[in-house]
């Protein structure tokens, strides 16, 4: 096969996934559109693909709204395959490494690599896209429709090993032809337990490098197996820009909360309710019952507070009020004499530009998480200058202080119990050092305000995007140099 029909391949492959996966995502209404889409899709002319994505998303002709970019007539590049369209944790770390190296690139004069992006790894979702800025949409059909020759060009394959090649699921493959066509393969992924599974080992071991991003994944990986030549630390960029408290106000939380528990204080009472915040999908490892056991132990409605909780699910129902109601039943709490403090779920879909203005709605960011690959919202929070606390094992042990966090202690590790990962080892936050936590923050206004101020300075100092790009375009340069 030549080298401009292997580029072409992976270009319109490119094409073709994008509009399946929105195809795809849409709802019943638009079944006829789809199925003409289908009929299409056999045609590979460029003009045909640029200009039916330009009618799907609403959104200009890319050839029109973009200067020609010197990027593009870089000799290497790097395609940059995840799970882009699905609004997971994989997702919104991969659009954080796009958007940080496409800015970054922009500064060198001549930039040695262009960017390409494709989407695999994990289920697609039109609600999230739609949720995205413009720019970042106008920019993502750019990156889709770059060509790669297939014989320069670094493929990241970041989602978990089983999607890798060969995939253990229905997705597209990464790398798309196997390990050998490529320059240069990296798996870029992360775990929330103790180690790898021998299959995961093997997968990572047959990669050129693997990243990782915290010290705490290298030594896991090493441990459980993999070459240690070949692990490196890659820590995640945070949009400190836009995540950035001057530039917005306070959601109206209240109006997209459902009260599960407790009854929220009156508009006319004077006393502000204090906000607490946790954002995560439903799931036992995210601790969603710590939380509750401490919260509700430690709060009544005398207290003022309330909780919101921003969830959505994961290989569940979506019936949290019940879920919620449940739990309390079965834990066998005692209702306080003057009731619950309230309780509040968020189940409808935030949209990525009003994310900011929900930290901005809270006082504090609260996680106790059994275990985190990273923790994106624990970041996104942090760079809101809100005060967090999270449980101090796994991923955020790359960025809790005792200056810019109130980190959660551990009681013990637990064995997990299903699922792949069974048999492996993750934390158990402590539910008394939790409620002394929360209890704190009330009390100690100033000081919660300063740690999530110094917070601020530390995602901007280590984690800004042109740091992270500038780290990533030197690991990218070494191997073009090789």
């Amino acid at each position: 096969m030549t080298p401009n029909l292997k580029s072409f391949i992976i270009y319109s492959s490119s094409i073709f996934v994008l509009f399946l996966a929105i195809s795809f995502s849409f709802s019943r209404p638009n079944y006829y559109r789809i199925q003409q889409l289908k009929l299409s899709l056999n045609s590979r002319h460029p003009t045909f693909f640029q200009s039916l994505l330009s009618f799907l998303l609403k959104t200009p002709n890319p050839d029109q709204s973009h200067s020609p970019n010197p990027i593009s007539r870089a000799p290497h590049c790097v395609l940059w395959m995840a799970p882009f369209l699905s609004g997971g944790g994989y997702s919104s770390e991969a659009w954080s490494y796009v958007l940080a190296l496409n800015e970054y690139m922009k500064s060198l004069e001549k930039p040695s690599f262009k960017l390409a992006i494709d989407q695999h790894g994990d289920l697609e979702s039109l609600e999230f896209w739609e949720g995205l800025p413009q720019d970042i949409r106008n920019l993502a059909i750019r990156l889709y429709q770059t060509e790669c020759r297939i014989n320069e060009t670094i493929v990241v394959c970041h989602s978990e090993p089983g999607a890798w090649y060969p995939p253990l699921f229905e997705t597209i493959p990464c790398p798309p032809t196997g390990y050998h066509n490529f320059m240069f393969v990296i798996g870029r992924t992360m775990f929330e337990s103790d180690r790898l599974t021998s299959q995961h080992v093997k997968r990572c071991n047959r990669m050129d490098s693997v990243w990782v991003p915290t010290d705490f994944h290298v030594s896991t990986f090493v441990q459980s197996g993999v070459d240690p030549a070949k692990v490196v630390k890659v820590v995640q960029p945070i949009d400190v820009n836009f995540f950035d408290p001057s530039k917005y106000e306070p959601l109206d939380i209240a109006s997209e909360g459902n009260l599960v528990l407790g009854a929220k204080i009156p508009n006319s009472n004077p006393r502000k309710e204090f906000v607490f915040l946790s954002v995560f999908k439903w799931e036992f490892r995210k601790g969603w019952d710590v939380l509750l056991k401490a919260y509700l132990r430690e709060f009544s409605s005398d207290d003022g507070v309330v909780l919101y909780l921003l969830t959505n699910p994961y290989h569940s129902s979506r019936d949290f009020d019940n879920k919620i109601v449940q739990f309390v039943e079965d834990s066998h709490m005692e209702r306080p004499v003057n009731g619950w403090a309230s309780v509040c779920v968020i189940d409808t879909h935030i949209a990525q530009v009003d994310l900011p203005k929900l930290y901005k709605a809270a006082d504090a960011f609260v996680l106790p998480s059994r275990g985190e690959g990273w923790g994106r919202p624990i970041v996104e929070a942090m760079a809101m200058s809100l005060p967090v606390i999270t449980t101090n094992w796994s991923g955020p042990t790359e960025y809790l202080t005792e200056e810019n966090s109130y980190p959660l202690p551990v009681d013990r590790m637990s064995e997990v119990t299903e699922g792949p990962f069974k048999g492996h080892l993750w934390a158990e936050p402590s539910v008394i050092e939790l409620q002394a936590l929360m209890r704190h923050v009330i009390s100690n206004a100033e000081e919660a305000k300063a740690k999530g101020k110094q917070a601020r300075k530390d995602m901007i100092r280590r984690f800004s995007p042109e740091v992270v790009a500038g780290m990533i375009t030197g690991h990218i340069q070494n191997i073009i140099d090789r």
